[in-house]
């Protein structure tokens, strides 16, 4: 499968963390923050959640289940992202192994960040999250179908569709960044730029 047919179309297990209001401080905490490297903080994840005291895997939090290993898709509640603006927290995610995030809402910076580094964060009415819980909370891991290009999801035998912003869907498609959206414009910035120095120069 090409590069660009798996941003169109993807398929893994979910994780389902069923909390409201996770910000971005229990995301990736603060001490993590140092780096000046990109990179390694898929390990520190959820990290208060994740491990003990002594640093051992926490056995009650849901990623550290075995059903949930390897899981791609995470599924959880409202307000996800809250908290401050800070980018490590899809780092993190997606160094962890996660593509795709489905909540009823996410905090706006974190949405942007997220659709930035080719995540895609996919907003569902809470009626179809409690749905798509049920499904994921079973004895048995579950595996989700995300199409971007058709704008629909399923897991087991519930098949949603969602709404996505035309403009980040093709960002996503694409493989730009803010920055590569821009570029794509370069000759018309450029033109720009010379009209206003000719307007605009010193007599």
């Amino acid at each position: 499968m090409s590069s660009a047919q798996q941003k169109m179309f993807h398929e893994g297990k979910v994780a389902p963390l069923d909390i409201n209001n996770v910000d971005t401080d229990q995301i990736i905490p603060k001490q993590f923050l140092t780096s000046v490297s990109r990179e390694g903080f898929g390990e520190a994840l959820f990290f208060d959640w994740r491990y003990l005291d002594d640093e051992k895997p926490n056995p009650d939090f849901v990623l550290n289940e075995d059903r949930y290993q390897g899981a791609t898709v995470l599924l959880t509640r409202e307000n996800f992202g809250c908290g401050s603006s800070r980018e490590h927290a899809p780092w993190a995610l997606q160094q962890y192994g996660f593509n795709v995030i489905i909540a009823s809402s996410f905090a706006d910076i974190f949405f942007n960040n997220c659709i930035n580094n080719q995540m895609l964060p996919i907003r569902l009415t809470e009626a179809q999250i409690e749905s798509l819980f049920q499904q994921a909370t079973g004895s048995d891991p579950v595996d989700v179908t995300v199409d971007l290009q058709g704008q629909k999801l399923t897991m087991a035998d519930v098949t949603v569709e969602f709404d996505i912003d035309s403009s980040i869907k093709q960002r996503l498609l694409s493989g730009q960044d803010f920055i590569g959206v821009s570029e794509a414009y370069i000759e018309q910035i450029v033109a720009f730029e010379q009209s206003e120095g000719r307007d605009k120069a010193w007599r």
